[in-house]
């Protein structure tokens, strides 16, 4: 029998995150708001980012009337360095410093391979993996500079160990993001600074995954099957893993990824594998319904 109770309740107590600030890229939308609505009920201030200030700044106000918390809202492209150290400056100002960075914008297409055109991996790539370089590059050389400890939560995917067809360039650069993981949390953890990562399995958000599997095809493929505990994850689920890996209570855990996925790649590697029943026609109707399509 399923077991729902505790789901969609936080994990931590209520101070567990008072006084830290935390940025969250990609913080307006899907998983970067369950996660930084959950850190602003533990006390900690939010600096949330994207390339749209709109969405942004309506986010914000809805999760300052959530939680009573102080959210600060900054359009940062972060495939460009300059705009990440004016976020940061930004953030400190408003807050006096910052403790935690989450790398969470993210990018993808789901496609044959050879049908993208090298500007499209090279779109994903900028996002995912240089976005991710230039955040944990910003936040790190503060944090040494100042001497303060500071920590990095990278949201990376299940793919990014094993791989998955018709998402490669995604598998390519959260495979990095996980690789920069590893890395930074042994040249820099003598300087205080910890660095971790959490792979989730499903957890669908209505923007990105309308985007991903447009249609009927949502239906066709439907994750629950793929995962040996027949569910799809809850964002809140997601969101009190998070809300641990930042706060001081996993002090101790360092370069590590936590997957999140209710065993769905121990069933079957690569989240995506299955397309190949797709036929070439219903990828000619997947293709114009997302050419064109922003990704935050």
């Amino acid at each position: 029998m399923e077991q729902t109770q505790g789901r969609a309740e936080g994990m931590l107590k209520d101070d567990a995150l008072k006084g830290k600030t935390i940025v969250i890229t990609g913080g307006g939308t899907g998983l970067g708001k369950a996660m930084g609505t959950y850190f602003l009920k533990l006390g900690a201030n939010l600096v949330i980012t994207s390339r749209k200030l709109e969405v942004l700044k309506q986010t914000s106000v809805e999760m300052e009337a959530a939680t009573g918390g102080k959210v600060m809202a900054i359009s940062c492209d972060v495939r460009k360095y300059e705009e990440v150290e004016n976020m940061l400056a930004a953030a400190v100002s408003t807050f006096g410093k910052v403790d935690v960075l989450v790398n969470n914008a993210a990018g993808n297409f789901i496609s044959p391979t050879e049908r993208l055109s090298a500007n499209a991996f090279s779109a994903i790539i900028d996002i995912v993996l240089k976005g991710s370089v230039n955040c944990s590059l910003a936040l790190g050389k503060y944090w040494i500079k100042e001497k303060m400890p500071g920590n990095i939560l990278n949201i990376v995917t299940t793919y990014a160990f094993t791989g998955s067809a018709y998402v490669v360039p995604s598998a390519c650069a959260k495979g990095g993001v996980l690789a920069m993981t590893r890395s930074l949390a042994v040249e820099w953890g003598r300087h205080g600074i910890r660095c971790n990562a959490i792979a989730p399995g499903p957890f669908p958000t209505k923007g990105a995954w309308e985007r991903l599997l447009p249609g009927a095809m949502a239906e066709k493929f439907d994750f629950k099957n793929r995962v040996p505990l027949k569910r799809v994850g809850e964002h809140q689920e997601l969101a009190n893993l998070a809300g641990f890996l930042v706060s001081d209570f996993s002090g101790y855990i360092n370069g590590d990824v936590i997957t999140i996925d209710g065993g769905e790649w121990l069933q079957g590697a690569g989240q995506f594998n299955a397309l190949e029943m797709v036929p070439d026609a219903m990828w000619d109707n997947i293709e114009k319904t997302t050419r064109g399509a922003s990704h935050s």
